[in-house]
């Protein structure tokens, strides 16, 4: 089990649009993977097909105390994904834990305490865009770094700075957390800051950045607002068939394969998967 935290400061550069696509793809290749979404603006467990505004349990009680992982722990209608989901109380929990006892691995012992987790084969954090505690549990927990990034003069900026931050937390609270990789997204090849931007980034991380790139995609932009990874929205778009990659290399960075998808998950009479608590369906 590897977990994986999906991060950058800077806004809108596909970060949830990752961390929602990546483990759908990686689900459909026939890896169970839990999807943790640590931002208030529970973006991802809507984009994954989880009402946010029906979630009673989400990632707020268990940074608080009051619950555990596998019991907020949602079945997702994509294929061999599952969803700890976020809602608006999360927007709280920063302030509520600023006093509190091992404030930045609160996370991290959540993950631990978890008797499902070695179930499933990778654990993605979505985070918010910003470096503060929330983030920083998610770095506490977390064994790698995955960063989207826009190929813009500004993110350059917010890259040297997330890579401070990162070496930072190393040296507090966890000396084994690694740059998984740095993936460009919304990329518009005709422009040309696009390869000087790709130019100097590989200066900097080298063999760490990905070879698959996410275009710009009118579909990856609708996906969302219908509850859907791009693999169950439109298989066929450009931003499909590129996540679909992104999946397939993140594997062989990590040294494994696609293996066969088992059967898909029950699902009620309208189509859609039943997302009902963990230990009521069949675990991974």
């Amino acid at each position: 089990m590897k977990v994986v935290v999906v991060a950058n400061q800077k806004g809108g550069v596909s970060k949830t649009t990752t961390s929602v696509n990546l483990a759908a793809y990686l689900g459909q290749l026939g890896k169970h993977v839990l999807l943790i979404d640590l931002d208030p603006q529970a973006n991802a467990t809507s984009g994954i097909g989880i009402d946010k505004s029906k979630v009673e349990k989400s990632i707020y009680d268990v940074l608080i105390g009051k619950g555990s992982m596998d019991g907020i722990t949602l079945q997702t209608p994509e294929q061999n994904v599952w969803v700890a989901p976020a809602n608006l109380a999360l927007v709280g929990a920063e302030v509520e834990l600023v006093h509190a006892p091992r404030r930045e691995f609160r996370l991290a012992d959540s993950i631990i305490k978890n008797e499902s987790i070695n179930r499933y084969d990778y654990v993605i954090i979505d985070t918010p865009p910003s470096l503060g505690l929330l983030t920083i549990n998610a770095f506490s927990a977390a064994q790698s770094v995955l960063i989207p990034m826009q190929c813009e003069y500004y993110a350059l900026e917010g890259l040297a700075q997330l890579y401070k931050t990162i070496q930072l937390v190393k040296q507090k609270s966890n000396p084994t957390l690694q740059i998984e990789g740095l993936v460009f997204a919304m990329v518009d090849s005709r422009a040309n800051l696009t390869t000087q931007v790709i130019d100097e980034v590989k200066k900097l991380l080298k063999d760490k950045v990905y070879e698959t790139m996410i275009p710009r995609s009118v579909r990856l932009a609708e996906a969302p607002s219908f509850g859907k990874s791009i693999a169950s929205y439109d298989k066929t778009s450009k931003g499909a068939e590129a996540y679909e990659r992104l999946a397939k290399e993140f594997l062989q960075r990590n040294g494994q394969a696609p293996t066969v998808p088992p059967a898909a998950a029950p699902t009620n009479e309208t189509g859609s998967t039943s997302t009902t608590h963990l230990q009521e369906v069949s675990t991974p």
